[in-house]
């Protein structure tokens, strides 16, 4: 049978026998379509958008729906609809860069820049010659474009006590 709908789709994950996983967007519909297919060895061919889609449940050693109690729920909503919940990755987002800890890597190659982690350390490797640059406490920070940094370099000797 072959349709479409405008509902929610949510994500099946299925792996071959042959140890290939992979996942589809269904709908509610496709869904109880498949399990149909797969309890009577009945190939599924069903319409995802433009595109078809097929499987032969012969061929699938198990499959997973990943529905909205599901730890791992993936939900695709259709286009022009507004999200059901505020995004989180955001919030997490924020969170992250809150906490960064900034460093001006001077090193003795020539390269000077800014980088970031998220914890502080008192030594850095350098992005073009992978050399070690030590954290001058001396120096203590510095002003940068992004704001005040560790001052890191290799360019002269460096306390490390």
């Amino acid at each position: 049978m072959f349709y479409e709908d405008n509902e929610n789709l949510t994500i099946m994950t299925y792996t071959l026998n042959s140890g290939i996983k992979g996942t589809v967007p269904l709908s509610n519909k496709q869904i109880q379509e498949w399990i149909e297919c797969y309890r009577t060895d009945a190939k599924f061919i069903t319409a995802i958008g433009k595109e078809f889609f097929g499987l032969n449940p012969e061929l699938v050693a198990d499959f997973k729906v990943h529905n909205r109690f599901s730890n791992y729920a993936e939900v695709i909503k259709p286009v022009g609809n507004p999200p059901a919940e505020p995004d989180n990755a955001d919030q997490l987002s924020k969170a992250y860069e809150e906490n960064r800890v900034y460093f001006k890597v001077d090193c003795k190659c020539g390269t000077t820049y800014t980088t970031f982690s998220q914890y502080y350390t008192t030594k850095w490797y350098c992005s073009k010659c992978k050399e070690i640059v030590f954290l001058d406490k001396k120096k203590g920070r510095v002003s940068t474009d992004k704001g005040d940094a560790w001052y890191m370099t290799n360019k002269y000797y460096v306390s490390r006590d």
